[in-house]
């Protein structure tokens, strides 16, 4: 748990490796995952460097791999997932995989265009006997009638039909067109014509195939009869322009019949050849669908390798790269052995080293974790970075985090939905991570599995503390009360009181809250003043902890100083004045009781004073008086002085916290001024042992080196970081009353969907009971889901992160870092394999 606790030691190093050998090292480092690479290049353009053209290569053959995919994908074909990532290939491979995905992508771009072909000469067949067939209906028996049919008769007036001025028969044009367009087609040939041409339509009953888009169209057959070549003309046009396909169509209809059985024929010719083709572009696409998850991976790997060699730069005598790097300090020895097998693989005869060079740059943060930790870890890294080697406190928000929770969400049922719902995404975590969902809010839900499932574990503890089950208790142990009234009275009065002197068995109840308070009228008074004082106490011990880890961060960064004109001001004054308040409700809580003797009758509860009155006459410096003579206005001898002396010495910690951190950073700057104008003889001009290790720069001034700032601006600073804390311990403190709001607000909504819903049906009596108690127990269900266990838990689980940024957090933490990245071909795959939203 040492990175847990906080950051990772890192070091800067430089890398130096031939050329040759510089792919398969970079290689190794990625399937390390270890080496945070720097851009020694920020002024080049990023068209400018020096392996472009390799990165060009990679981007065509990924531009071809796409290619090949959407082929696979568009003939429905499994593409099957490699059981163990293959490495990256070496230089030579490289040469074979691009000539192989150049050689499938010619394949099926030539197997494509005859099948689009085939398709087109398909698509023509079958429209043409669609028109043959379908006009055959049009071409019935002509009626003679004056030498004319009667579709001649139609069309001709009958004063030219009387004068004999038109002879001969009509024309016709025959063909296909989209069903969507007939309409707009049949008024545009009745505007060209005026009328003069007589259109004929029939709808296909089956859709046809688009060759070229695979998508169905609904066509339709029509004939248009006119009459004279100019007409024809325009006709022609108008089909042209409206995409409509035109066929040959004879006049004869034995013509016609032995044109239909010649398209039939070559139909079936066609279809053969279709199917055949089909079948071998489905072996094809089946045998590279195969290597298709290995090619891509094998090419992102290539581009990766590329795209870091770019950030290297080339020493003056263009035989070595010269690369910069965070690396963790305990992954040294696992990089530079990935340095010797990458220079081994290529059979370089130099090897290549890593150098450790010192440097003033703020280092990475780096926190290893494991799929347990992650989760945590990133509910503290979405708040901000650690800085680098500071205090992680997701390690103690493990613990922190579900234990808040559970205090708002204390139902021992809605616990138990939430830790089985966890629990099931924690066993088949392996099979539901496979899946790749791209449902964000399931994403969000798988990725803090282990975070759900401490919280409902949690809930299960805080809800057998409350004894709330649904809104209802368990009587597991037997309660302590006993009610000493007969029968008679007790059927005859809706309410009865329970005195502690006579119906208390003098043990409390084993665990937890008594299942008696479930059934009491001042069940809200008891469970208010108890919840509310619980939350006092929790708050105020986790804000004294996240004060004291202020001090690992001091005692580590060597800021010493920082823990007596800081910490203990800030401490003390936390606990003189709150803490006081929690150990004065424990008292309140020990010594007074009903059980108490007669002759110390101001410890009964009716004497105990209000805590929030002592509070706030201690903030006032005034004095606490009561009414009852029998009762004291203080719970011991001498609180009073106490209280007041308390209050000073917080009013006195202020200034401390004021003026200590800049009085000592002034008198120590000035130590040193005066450290350099006396301690060097020399002054510095001879280069003697002492100057040159004065010289040195120290991993601590390295590390945490600060601008020199002016006086008046660190007082400024530090006032109001003062100004800050001593507000905060007031506003924080009220703030953790959110947990005894919400742990009430949980309860009675919980209490109220089971008297409003579930109780209707369970009351309802004779046949229609059962039917009336399915809808209800539906209703409850749903709403316990949707609303206390979704919406309260959501609800709960920002306001204990809310707990933790401010209330907790800010006590010790700065988060100013910025997070180690290193160069990872899992994480790059994966984040390349991430889903997108459509």
């Amino acid at each position: 748990m040492g990175s847990m606790f906080r950051s990772e030691e890192m070091a800067l190093c430089q890398l130096f490796i031939q050329p040759e050998a510089a792919y398969t090292s970079v290689s190794e480092l990625g399937e390390n995952g270890t080496v945070q690479f720097r851009d020694l290049n920020p002024e080049v353009n990023a068209f400018q460097r020096k392996f472009v053209n390799e990165v060009r290569r990679c981007d065509e053959m990924e531009r071809k791999l796409r290619y090949i995919e959407a082929e696979v994908n568009k003939d429905s074909v499994t593409i099957p997932d490699v059981r163990e990532a293959p490495r990256a290939p070496n230089p030579r491979e490289i040469i074979d995989l691009e000539a192989h995905l150049e050689k499938t992508e010619n394949e099926i771009l030539e197997l494509s265009h005859n099948a689009v072909n085939l398709k087109s000469n398909f698509l023509e067949l079958t429209e043409l006997k669609h028109v043959l067939e379908k006009t055959q209906v049009f071409f019935t028996e002509q009626e003679e009638a004056n030498g004319m049919d009667s579709l001649t008769r139609a069309l001709i007036p009958e004063d030219a039909q009387q004068t004999g001025a038109i002879r001969g028969r009509l024309g016709f044009v025959a063909g296909v067109i989209q069903r969507e367009r007939v309409p707009a087609f049949e008024r545009m040939l009745w505007r060209i014509s005026r009328g003069n041409v007589f259109l004929r339509q029939t709808e296909l009953e089956k859709p046809l195939e688009d060759p070229t888009t695979g998508n169905q169209i609904n066509k339709t057959v029509f004939v248009a009869f006119f009459q004279g070549e100019q007409l024809k003309s325009r006709i022609k046009k108008v089909c042209t322009g409206f995409h409509a396909s035109l066929y040959p169509c004879p006049n004869s209809h034995n013509e016609r019949q032995e044109m239909v059985k010649g398209v039939r024929t070559r139909l079936e010719d066609l279809n053969l050849v279709l199917n055949q083709t089909q079948d071998h572009r489905q072996r094809v696409l089946v045998s590279v669908a195969k290597e298709l998850t290995s090619w891509t991976i094998m090419v992102r790997k290539m581009k990766a390798i590329y795209h870091t060699l770019n950030l290297f730069n080339m020493d003056v005598t263009k035989k070595c790269l010269i690369g910069e790097c965070w690396v963790p300090v305990a992954d040294l020895t696992s990089v530079q052995k990935a340095l010797a097998d990458g220079s081994n693989a290529c059979g370089s005869s130099i090897p290549s080293f890593l150098n450790r060079i010192e440097t003033g740059e703020n280092p990475p943060t780096f926190n290893r974790t494991n799929k347990f930790t992650q989760g945590f870890q990133n509910l503290i890294d979405a708040y901000g970075v650690a800085s680098y080697r500071e205090a992680n406190p997701a390690l103690y928000t493990i613990i922190t985090f579900p234990f808040l929770f559970s205090i708002m969400f204390g139902d021992f049922g809605h616990g138990l939905i939430m830790l089985s719902f966890a629990a099931y995404m924690c066993i088949f975590e392996k099979k539901l991570s496979a899946l790749k969902s791209n449902n964000e809010i399931w994403n969000i839900f798988f990725s803090g599995r282990y975070i759900i499932l401490l919280m409902g574990i949690f809930s299960l503890y805080t809800g057998l503390i409350y004894n709330d089950v649904f809104s209802k208790s368990v009587n597991i142990f037997g309660s302590s009360w006993r009610a000493n009234y007969d029968n008679d009275t007790m059927m005859h009065h809706k309410d009865l009181q329970l005195g502690p002197n006579t119906t208390y068995l003098n043990y409390p109840y084993p665990l937890g809250m008594d299942p008696v308070w479930q059934l009491a009228e001042n069940k809200i008074i008891f469970l208010n003043s108890y919840k509310m004082k619980l939350s006092i106490i929790i708050g105020v011990i986790h804000m004294i902890f996240g004060v004291c880890m202020s001090t690992v961060n001091y005692n580590f960064f060597k800021h010493r100083s920082s823990i007596l004109v800081e910490f203990l001001p800030q401490v003390l004054f936390l606990v003189l004045l709150f803490f006081y308040m929690v150990v004065m409700i424990f008292i309140k809580w020990f010594m007074y009781s009903d059980f108490a003797d007669e002759k110390d009758i101001y410890l009964k509860p009716g004497c105990a004073p209000s805590v929030l009155i002592l509070f706030i006459n201690m903030m006032l410096l005034g004095k606490t008086t009561v009414k009852d003579p029998n009762c004291k206005p203080y719970m011991f001898d001498g609180q009073y002085d106490m209280q007041f002396y308390f209050v000073i010495f917080a009013v006195i910690c202020i200034p401390v916290m004021l003026f200590g951190k800049p009085l000592i950073i002034k008198f120590s700057s000035k130590n040193k001024k005066h450290e350099t104008s006396n301690g060097d003889v020399n002054q510095g001009l001879e280069m003697t042992p002492e100057a040159i290790e004065a010289a040195k720069p120290s991993a601590s001034d390295g590390e945490h080196h600060e601008e020199e700032e002016a006086f008046s601006e660190i007082m400024i600073h530090q006032a109001i970081h003062t100004i800050e804390y001593v507000l905060s311990t007031i506003s924080h403190t009220a703030s953790y009353l959110r947990l005894w709001a919400l742990s009430l607000a949980h309860a009675q909504l919980s209490e109220v969907l089971w008297n409003m819903v579930l109780k209707f049906g369970l009351t309802s009596k004779g046949y229609e009971g059962g039917f009336f108690l399915f809808l209800a127990f539906g209703g409850w269900a749903v709403g316990t889901l949707a609303i206390l266990v979704m919406m309260e838990g959501l609800s709960a689980f920002l306001h204990t992160l809310r707990l933790h940024w401010v209330e907790f957090m800010s006590k010790f933490y700065s988060g100013l870092g910025y997070p180690f990245q290193p160069f990872c071909f899992k994480t790059i795959l994966e984040s390349e394999d991430a889903p997108s939203e459509d």
